[in-house]
């Protein structure tokens, strides 16, 4: 499996999603985001950081980038896109996945671990992991706030589109767990299918015990799963 890791001006968590890529024998490669093809790819991360300075607001002008067309068509081909706190952003305003982040509750930015709860276990950060499981990885984010509409909110829990919750570690969702004011806990999502997936914390930074957590491991060996499972329909 090769997958695509973009690079946009300001991204800075593209070498850290490569190297947790090939702890778990993914072969992933840089791809800038001038780039127009994703040919030879078999899936995509856009990773975390801040693209272009995230001016006007996050996401919103590496929505326009060139590779971005590509990414849309990998998507609607039903191979796994993956998009990582300041990538997650970016799939929001590319319209591959619904809601939007705002800046956090307390208007402040947010570095620390966070557990999250897995809800959903048919994405393509999830398929290896099991529906309950709690997992321990960093948040680092001040737009990182998870809002939609009554509307929207009811449609993806109804269709299991919540990844994600933010809890305590026994997997229990409070009002004290959620460090950022997202609606509903909700901490991650995906499209209906599942192969367009967005989380805010940064697994990439959880794979290795000296980090503190291996638990990111989980969510990036997800991306392979979730390809072996629609390559085999």
């Amino acid at each position: 499996m090769k997958i695509a890791v973009v690079i946009f001006p300001g991204t800075n968590c593209e070498h850290d999603v490569v190297h947790g890529l090939d702890l778990i024998g993914v072969d992933a490669e840089l791809v800038f985001h001038k780039q127009t093809s994703l040919d030879g790819f078999d899936g995509v991360v856009l990773p975390g950081g801040f693209a272009h300075g995230d001016y006007l607001r996050t996401g919103a002008i590496a929505r326009f980038s060139p590779i971005m067309d590509s990414v849309v068509a990998m998507a609607d081909s039903g191979k796994p896109v993956v998009g990582i706190c300041n990538g997650f952003q970016v799939l929001c305003e590319a319209g591959l996945l619904p809601g939007a982040l705002v800046a956090n509750r307390d208007l402040s930015f947010i570095c620390k671990p966070v557990n999250l709860r897995v809800e959903s276990n048919t994405s393509a950060l999830t398929a290896g992991a099991n529906v309950g499981d709690v997992v321990r990885i960093p948040l680092n984010s001040y737009e990182g706030n998870y809002v939609a509409d009554d509307e929207t909110l009811g449609h993806i829990e109804a269709n299991g589109q919540v990844l994600f919750r933010y809890s305590d570690g026994s997997g229990t969702v409070t009002d004290d767990a959620n460090p950022n004011g997202s609606a509903r806990n909700i901490a991650g999502v995906s499209n209906e299918s599942g192969n367009v997936a967005g989380l805010m914390p940064h697994p990439e930074r959880a794979v290795e015990q000296i980090l503190g957590s291996m638990d990111g491991l989980l969510l990036l060996g997800s991306i392979p799963a979730f390809f072996d499972l629609v390559g085999a329909k």
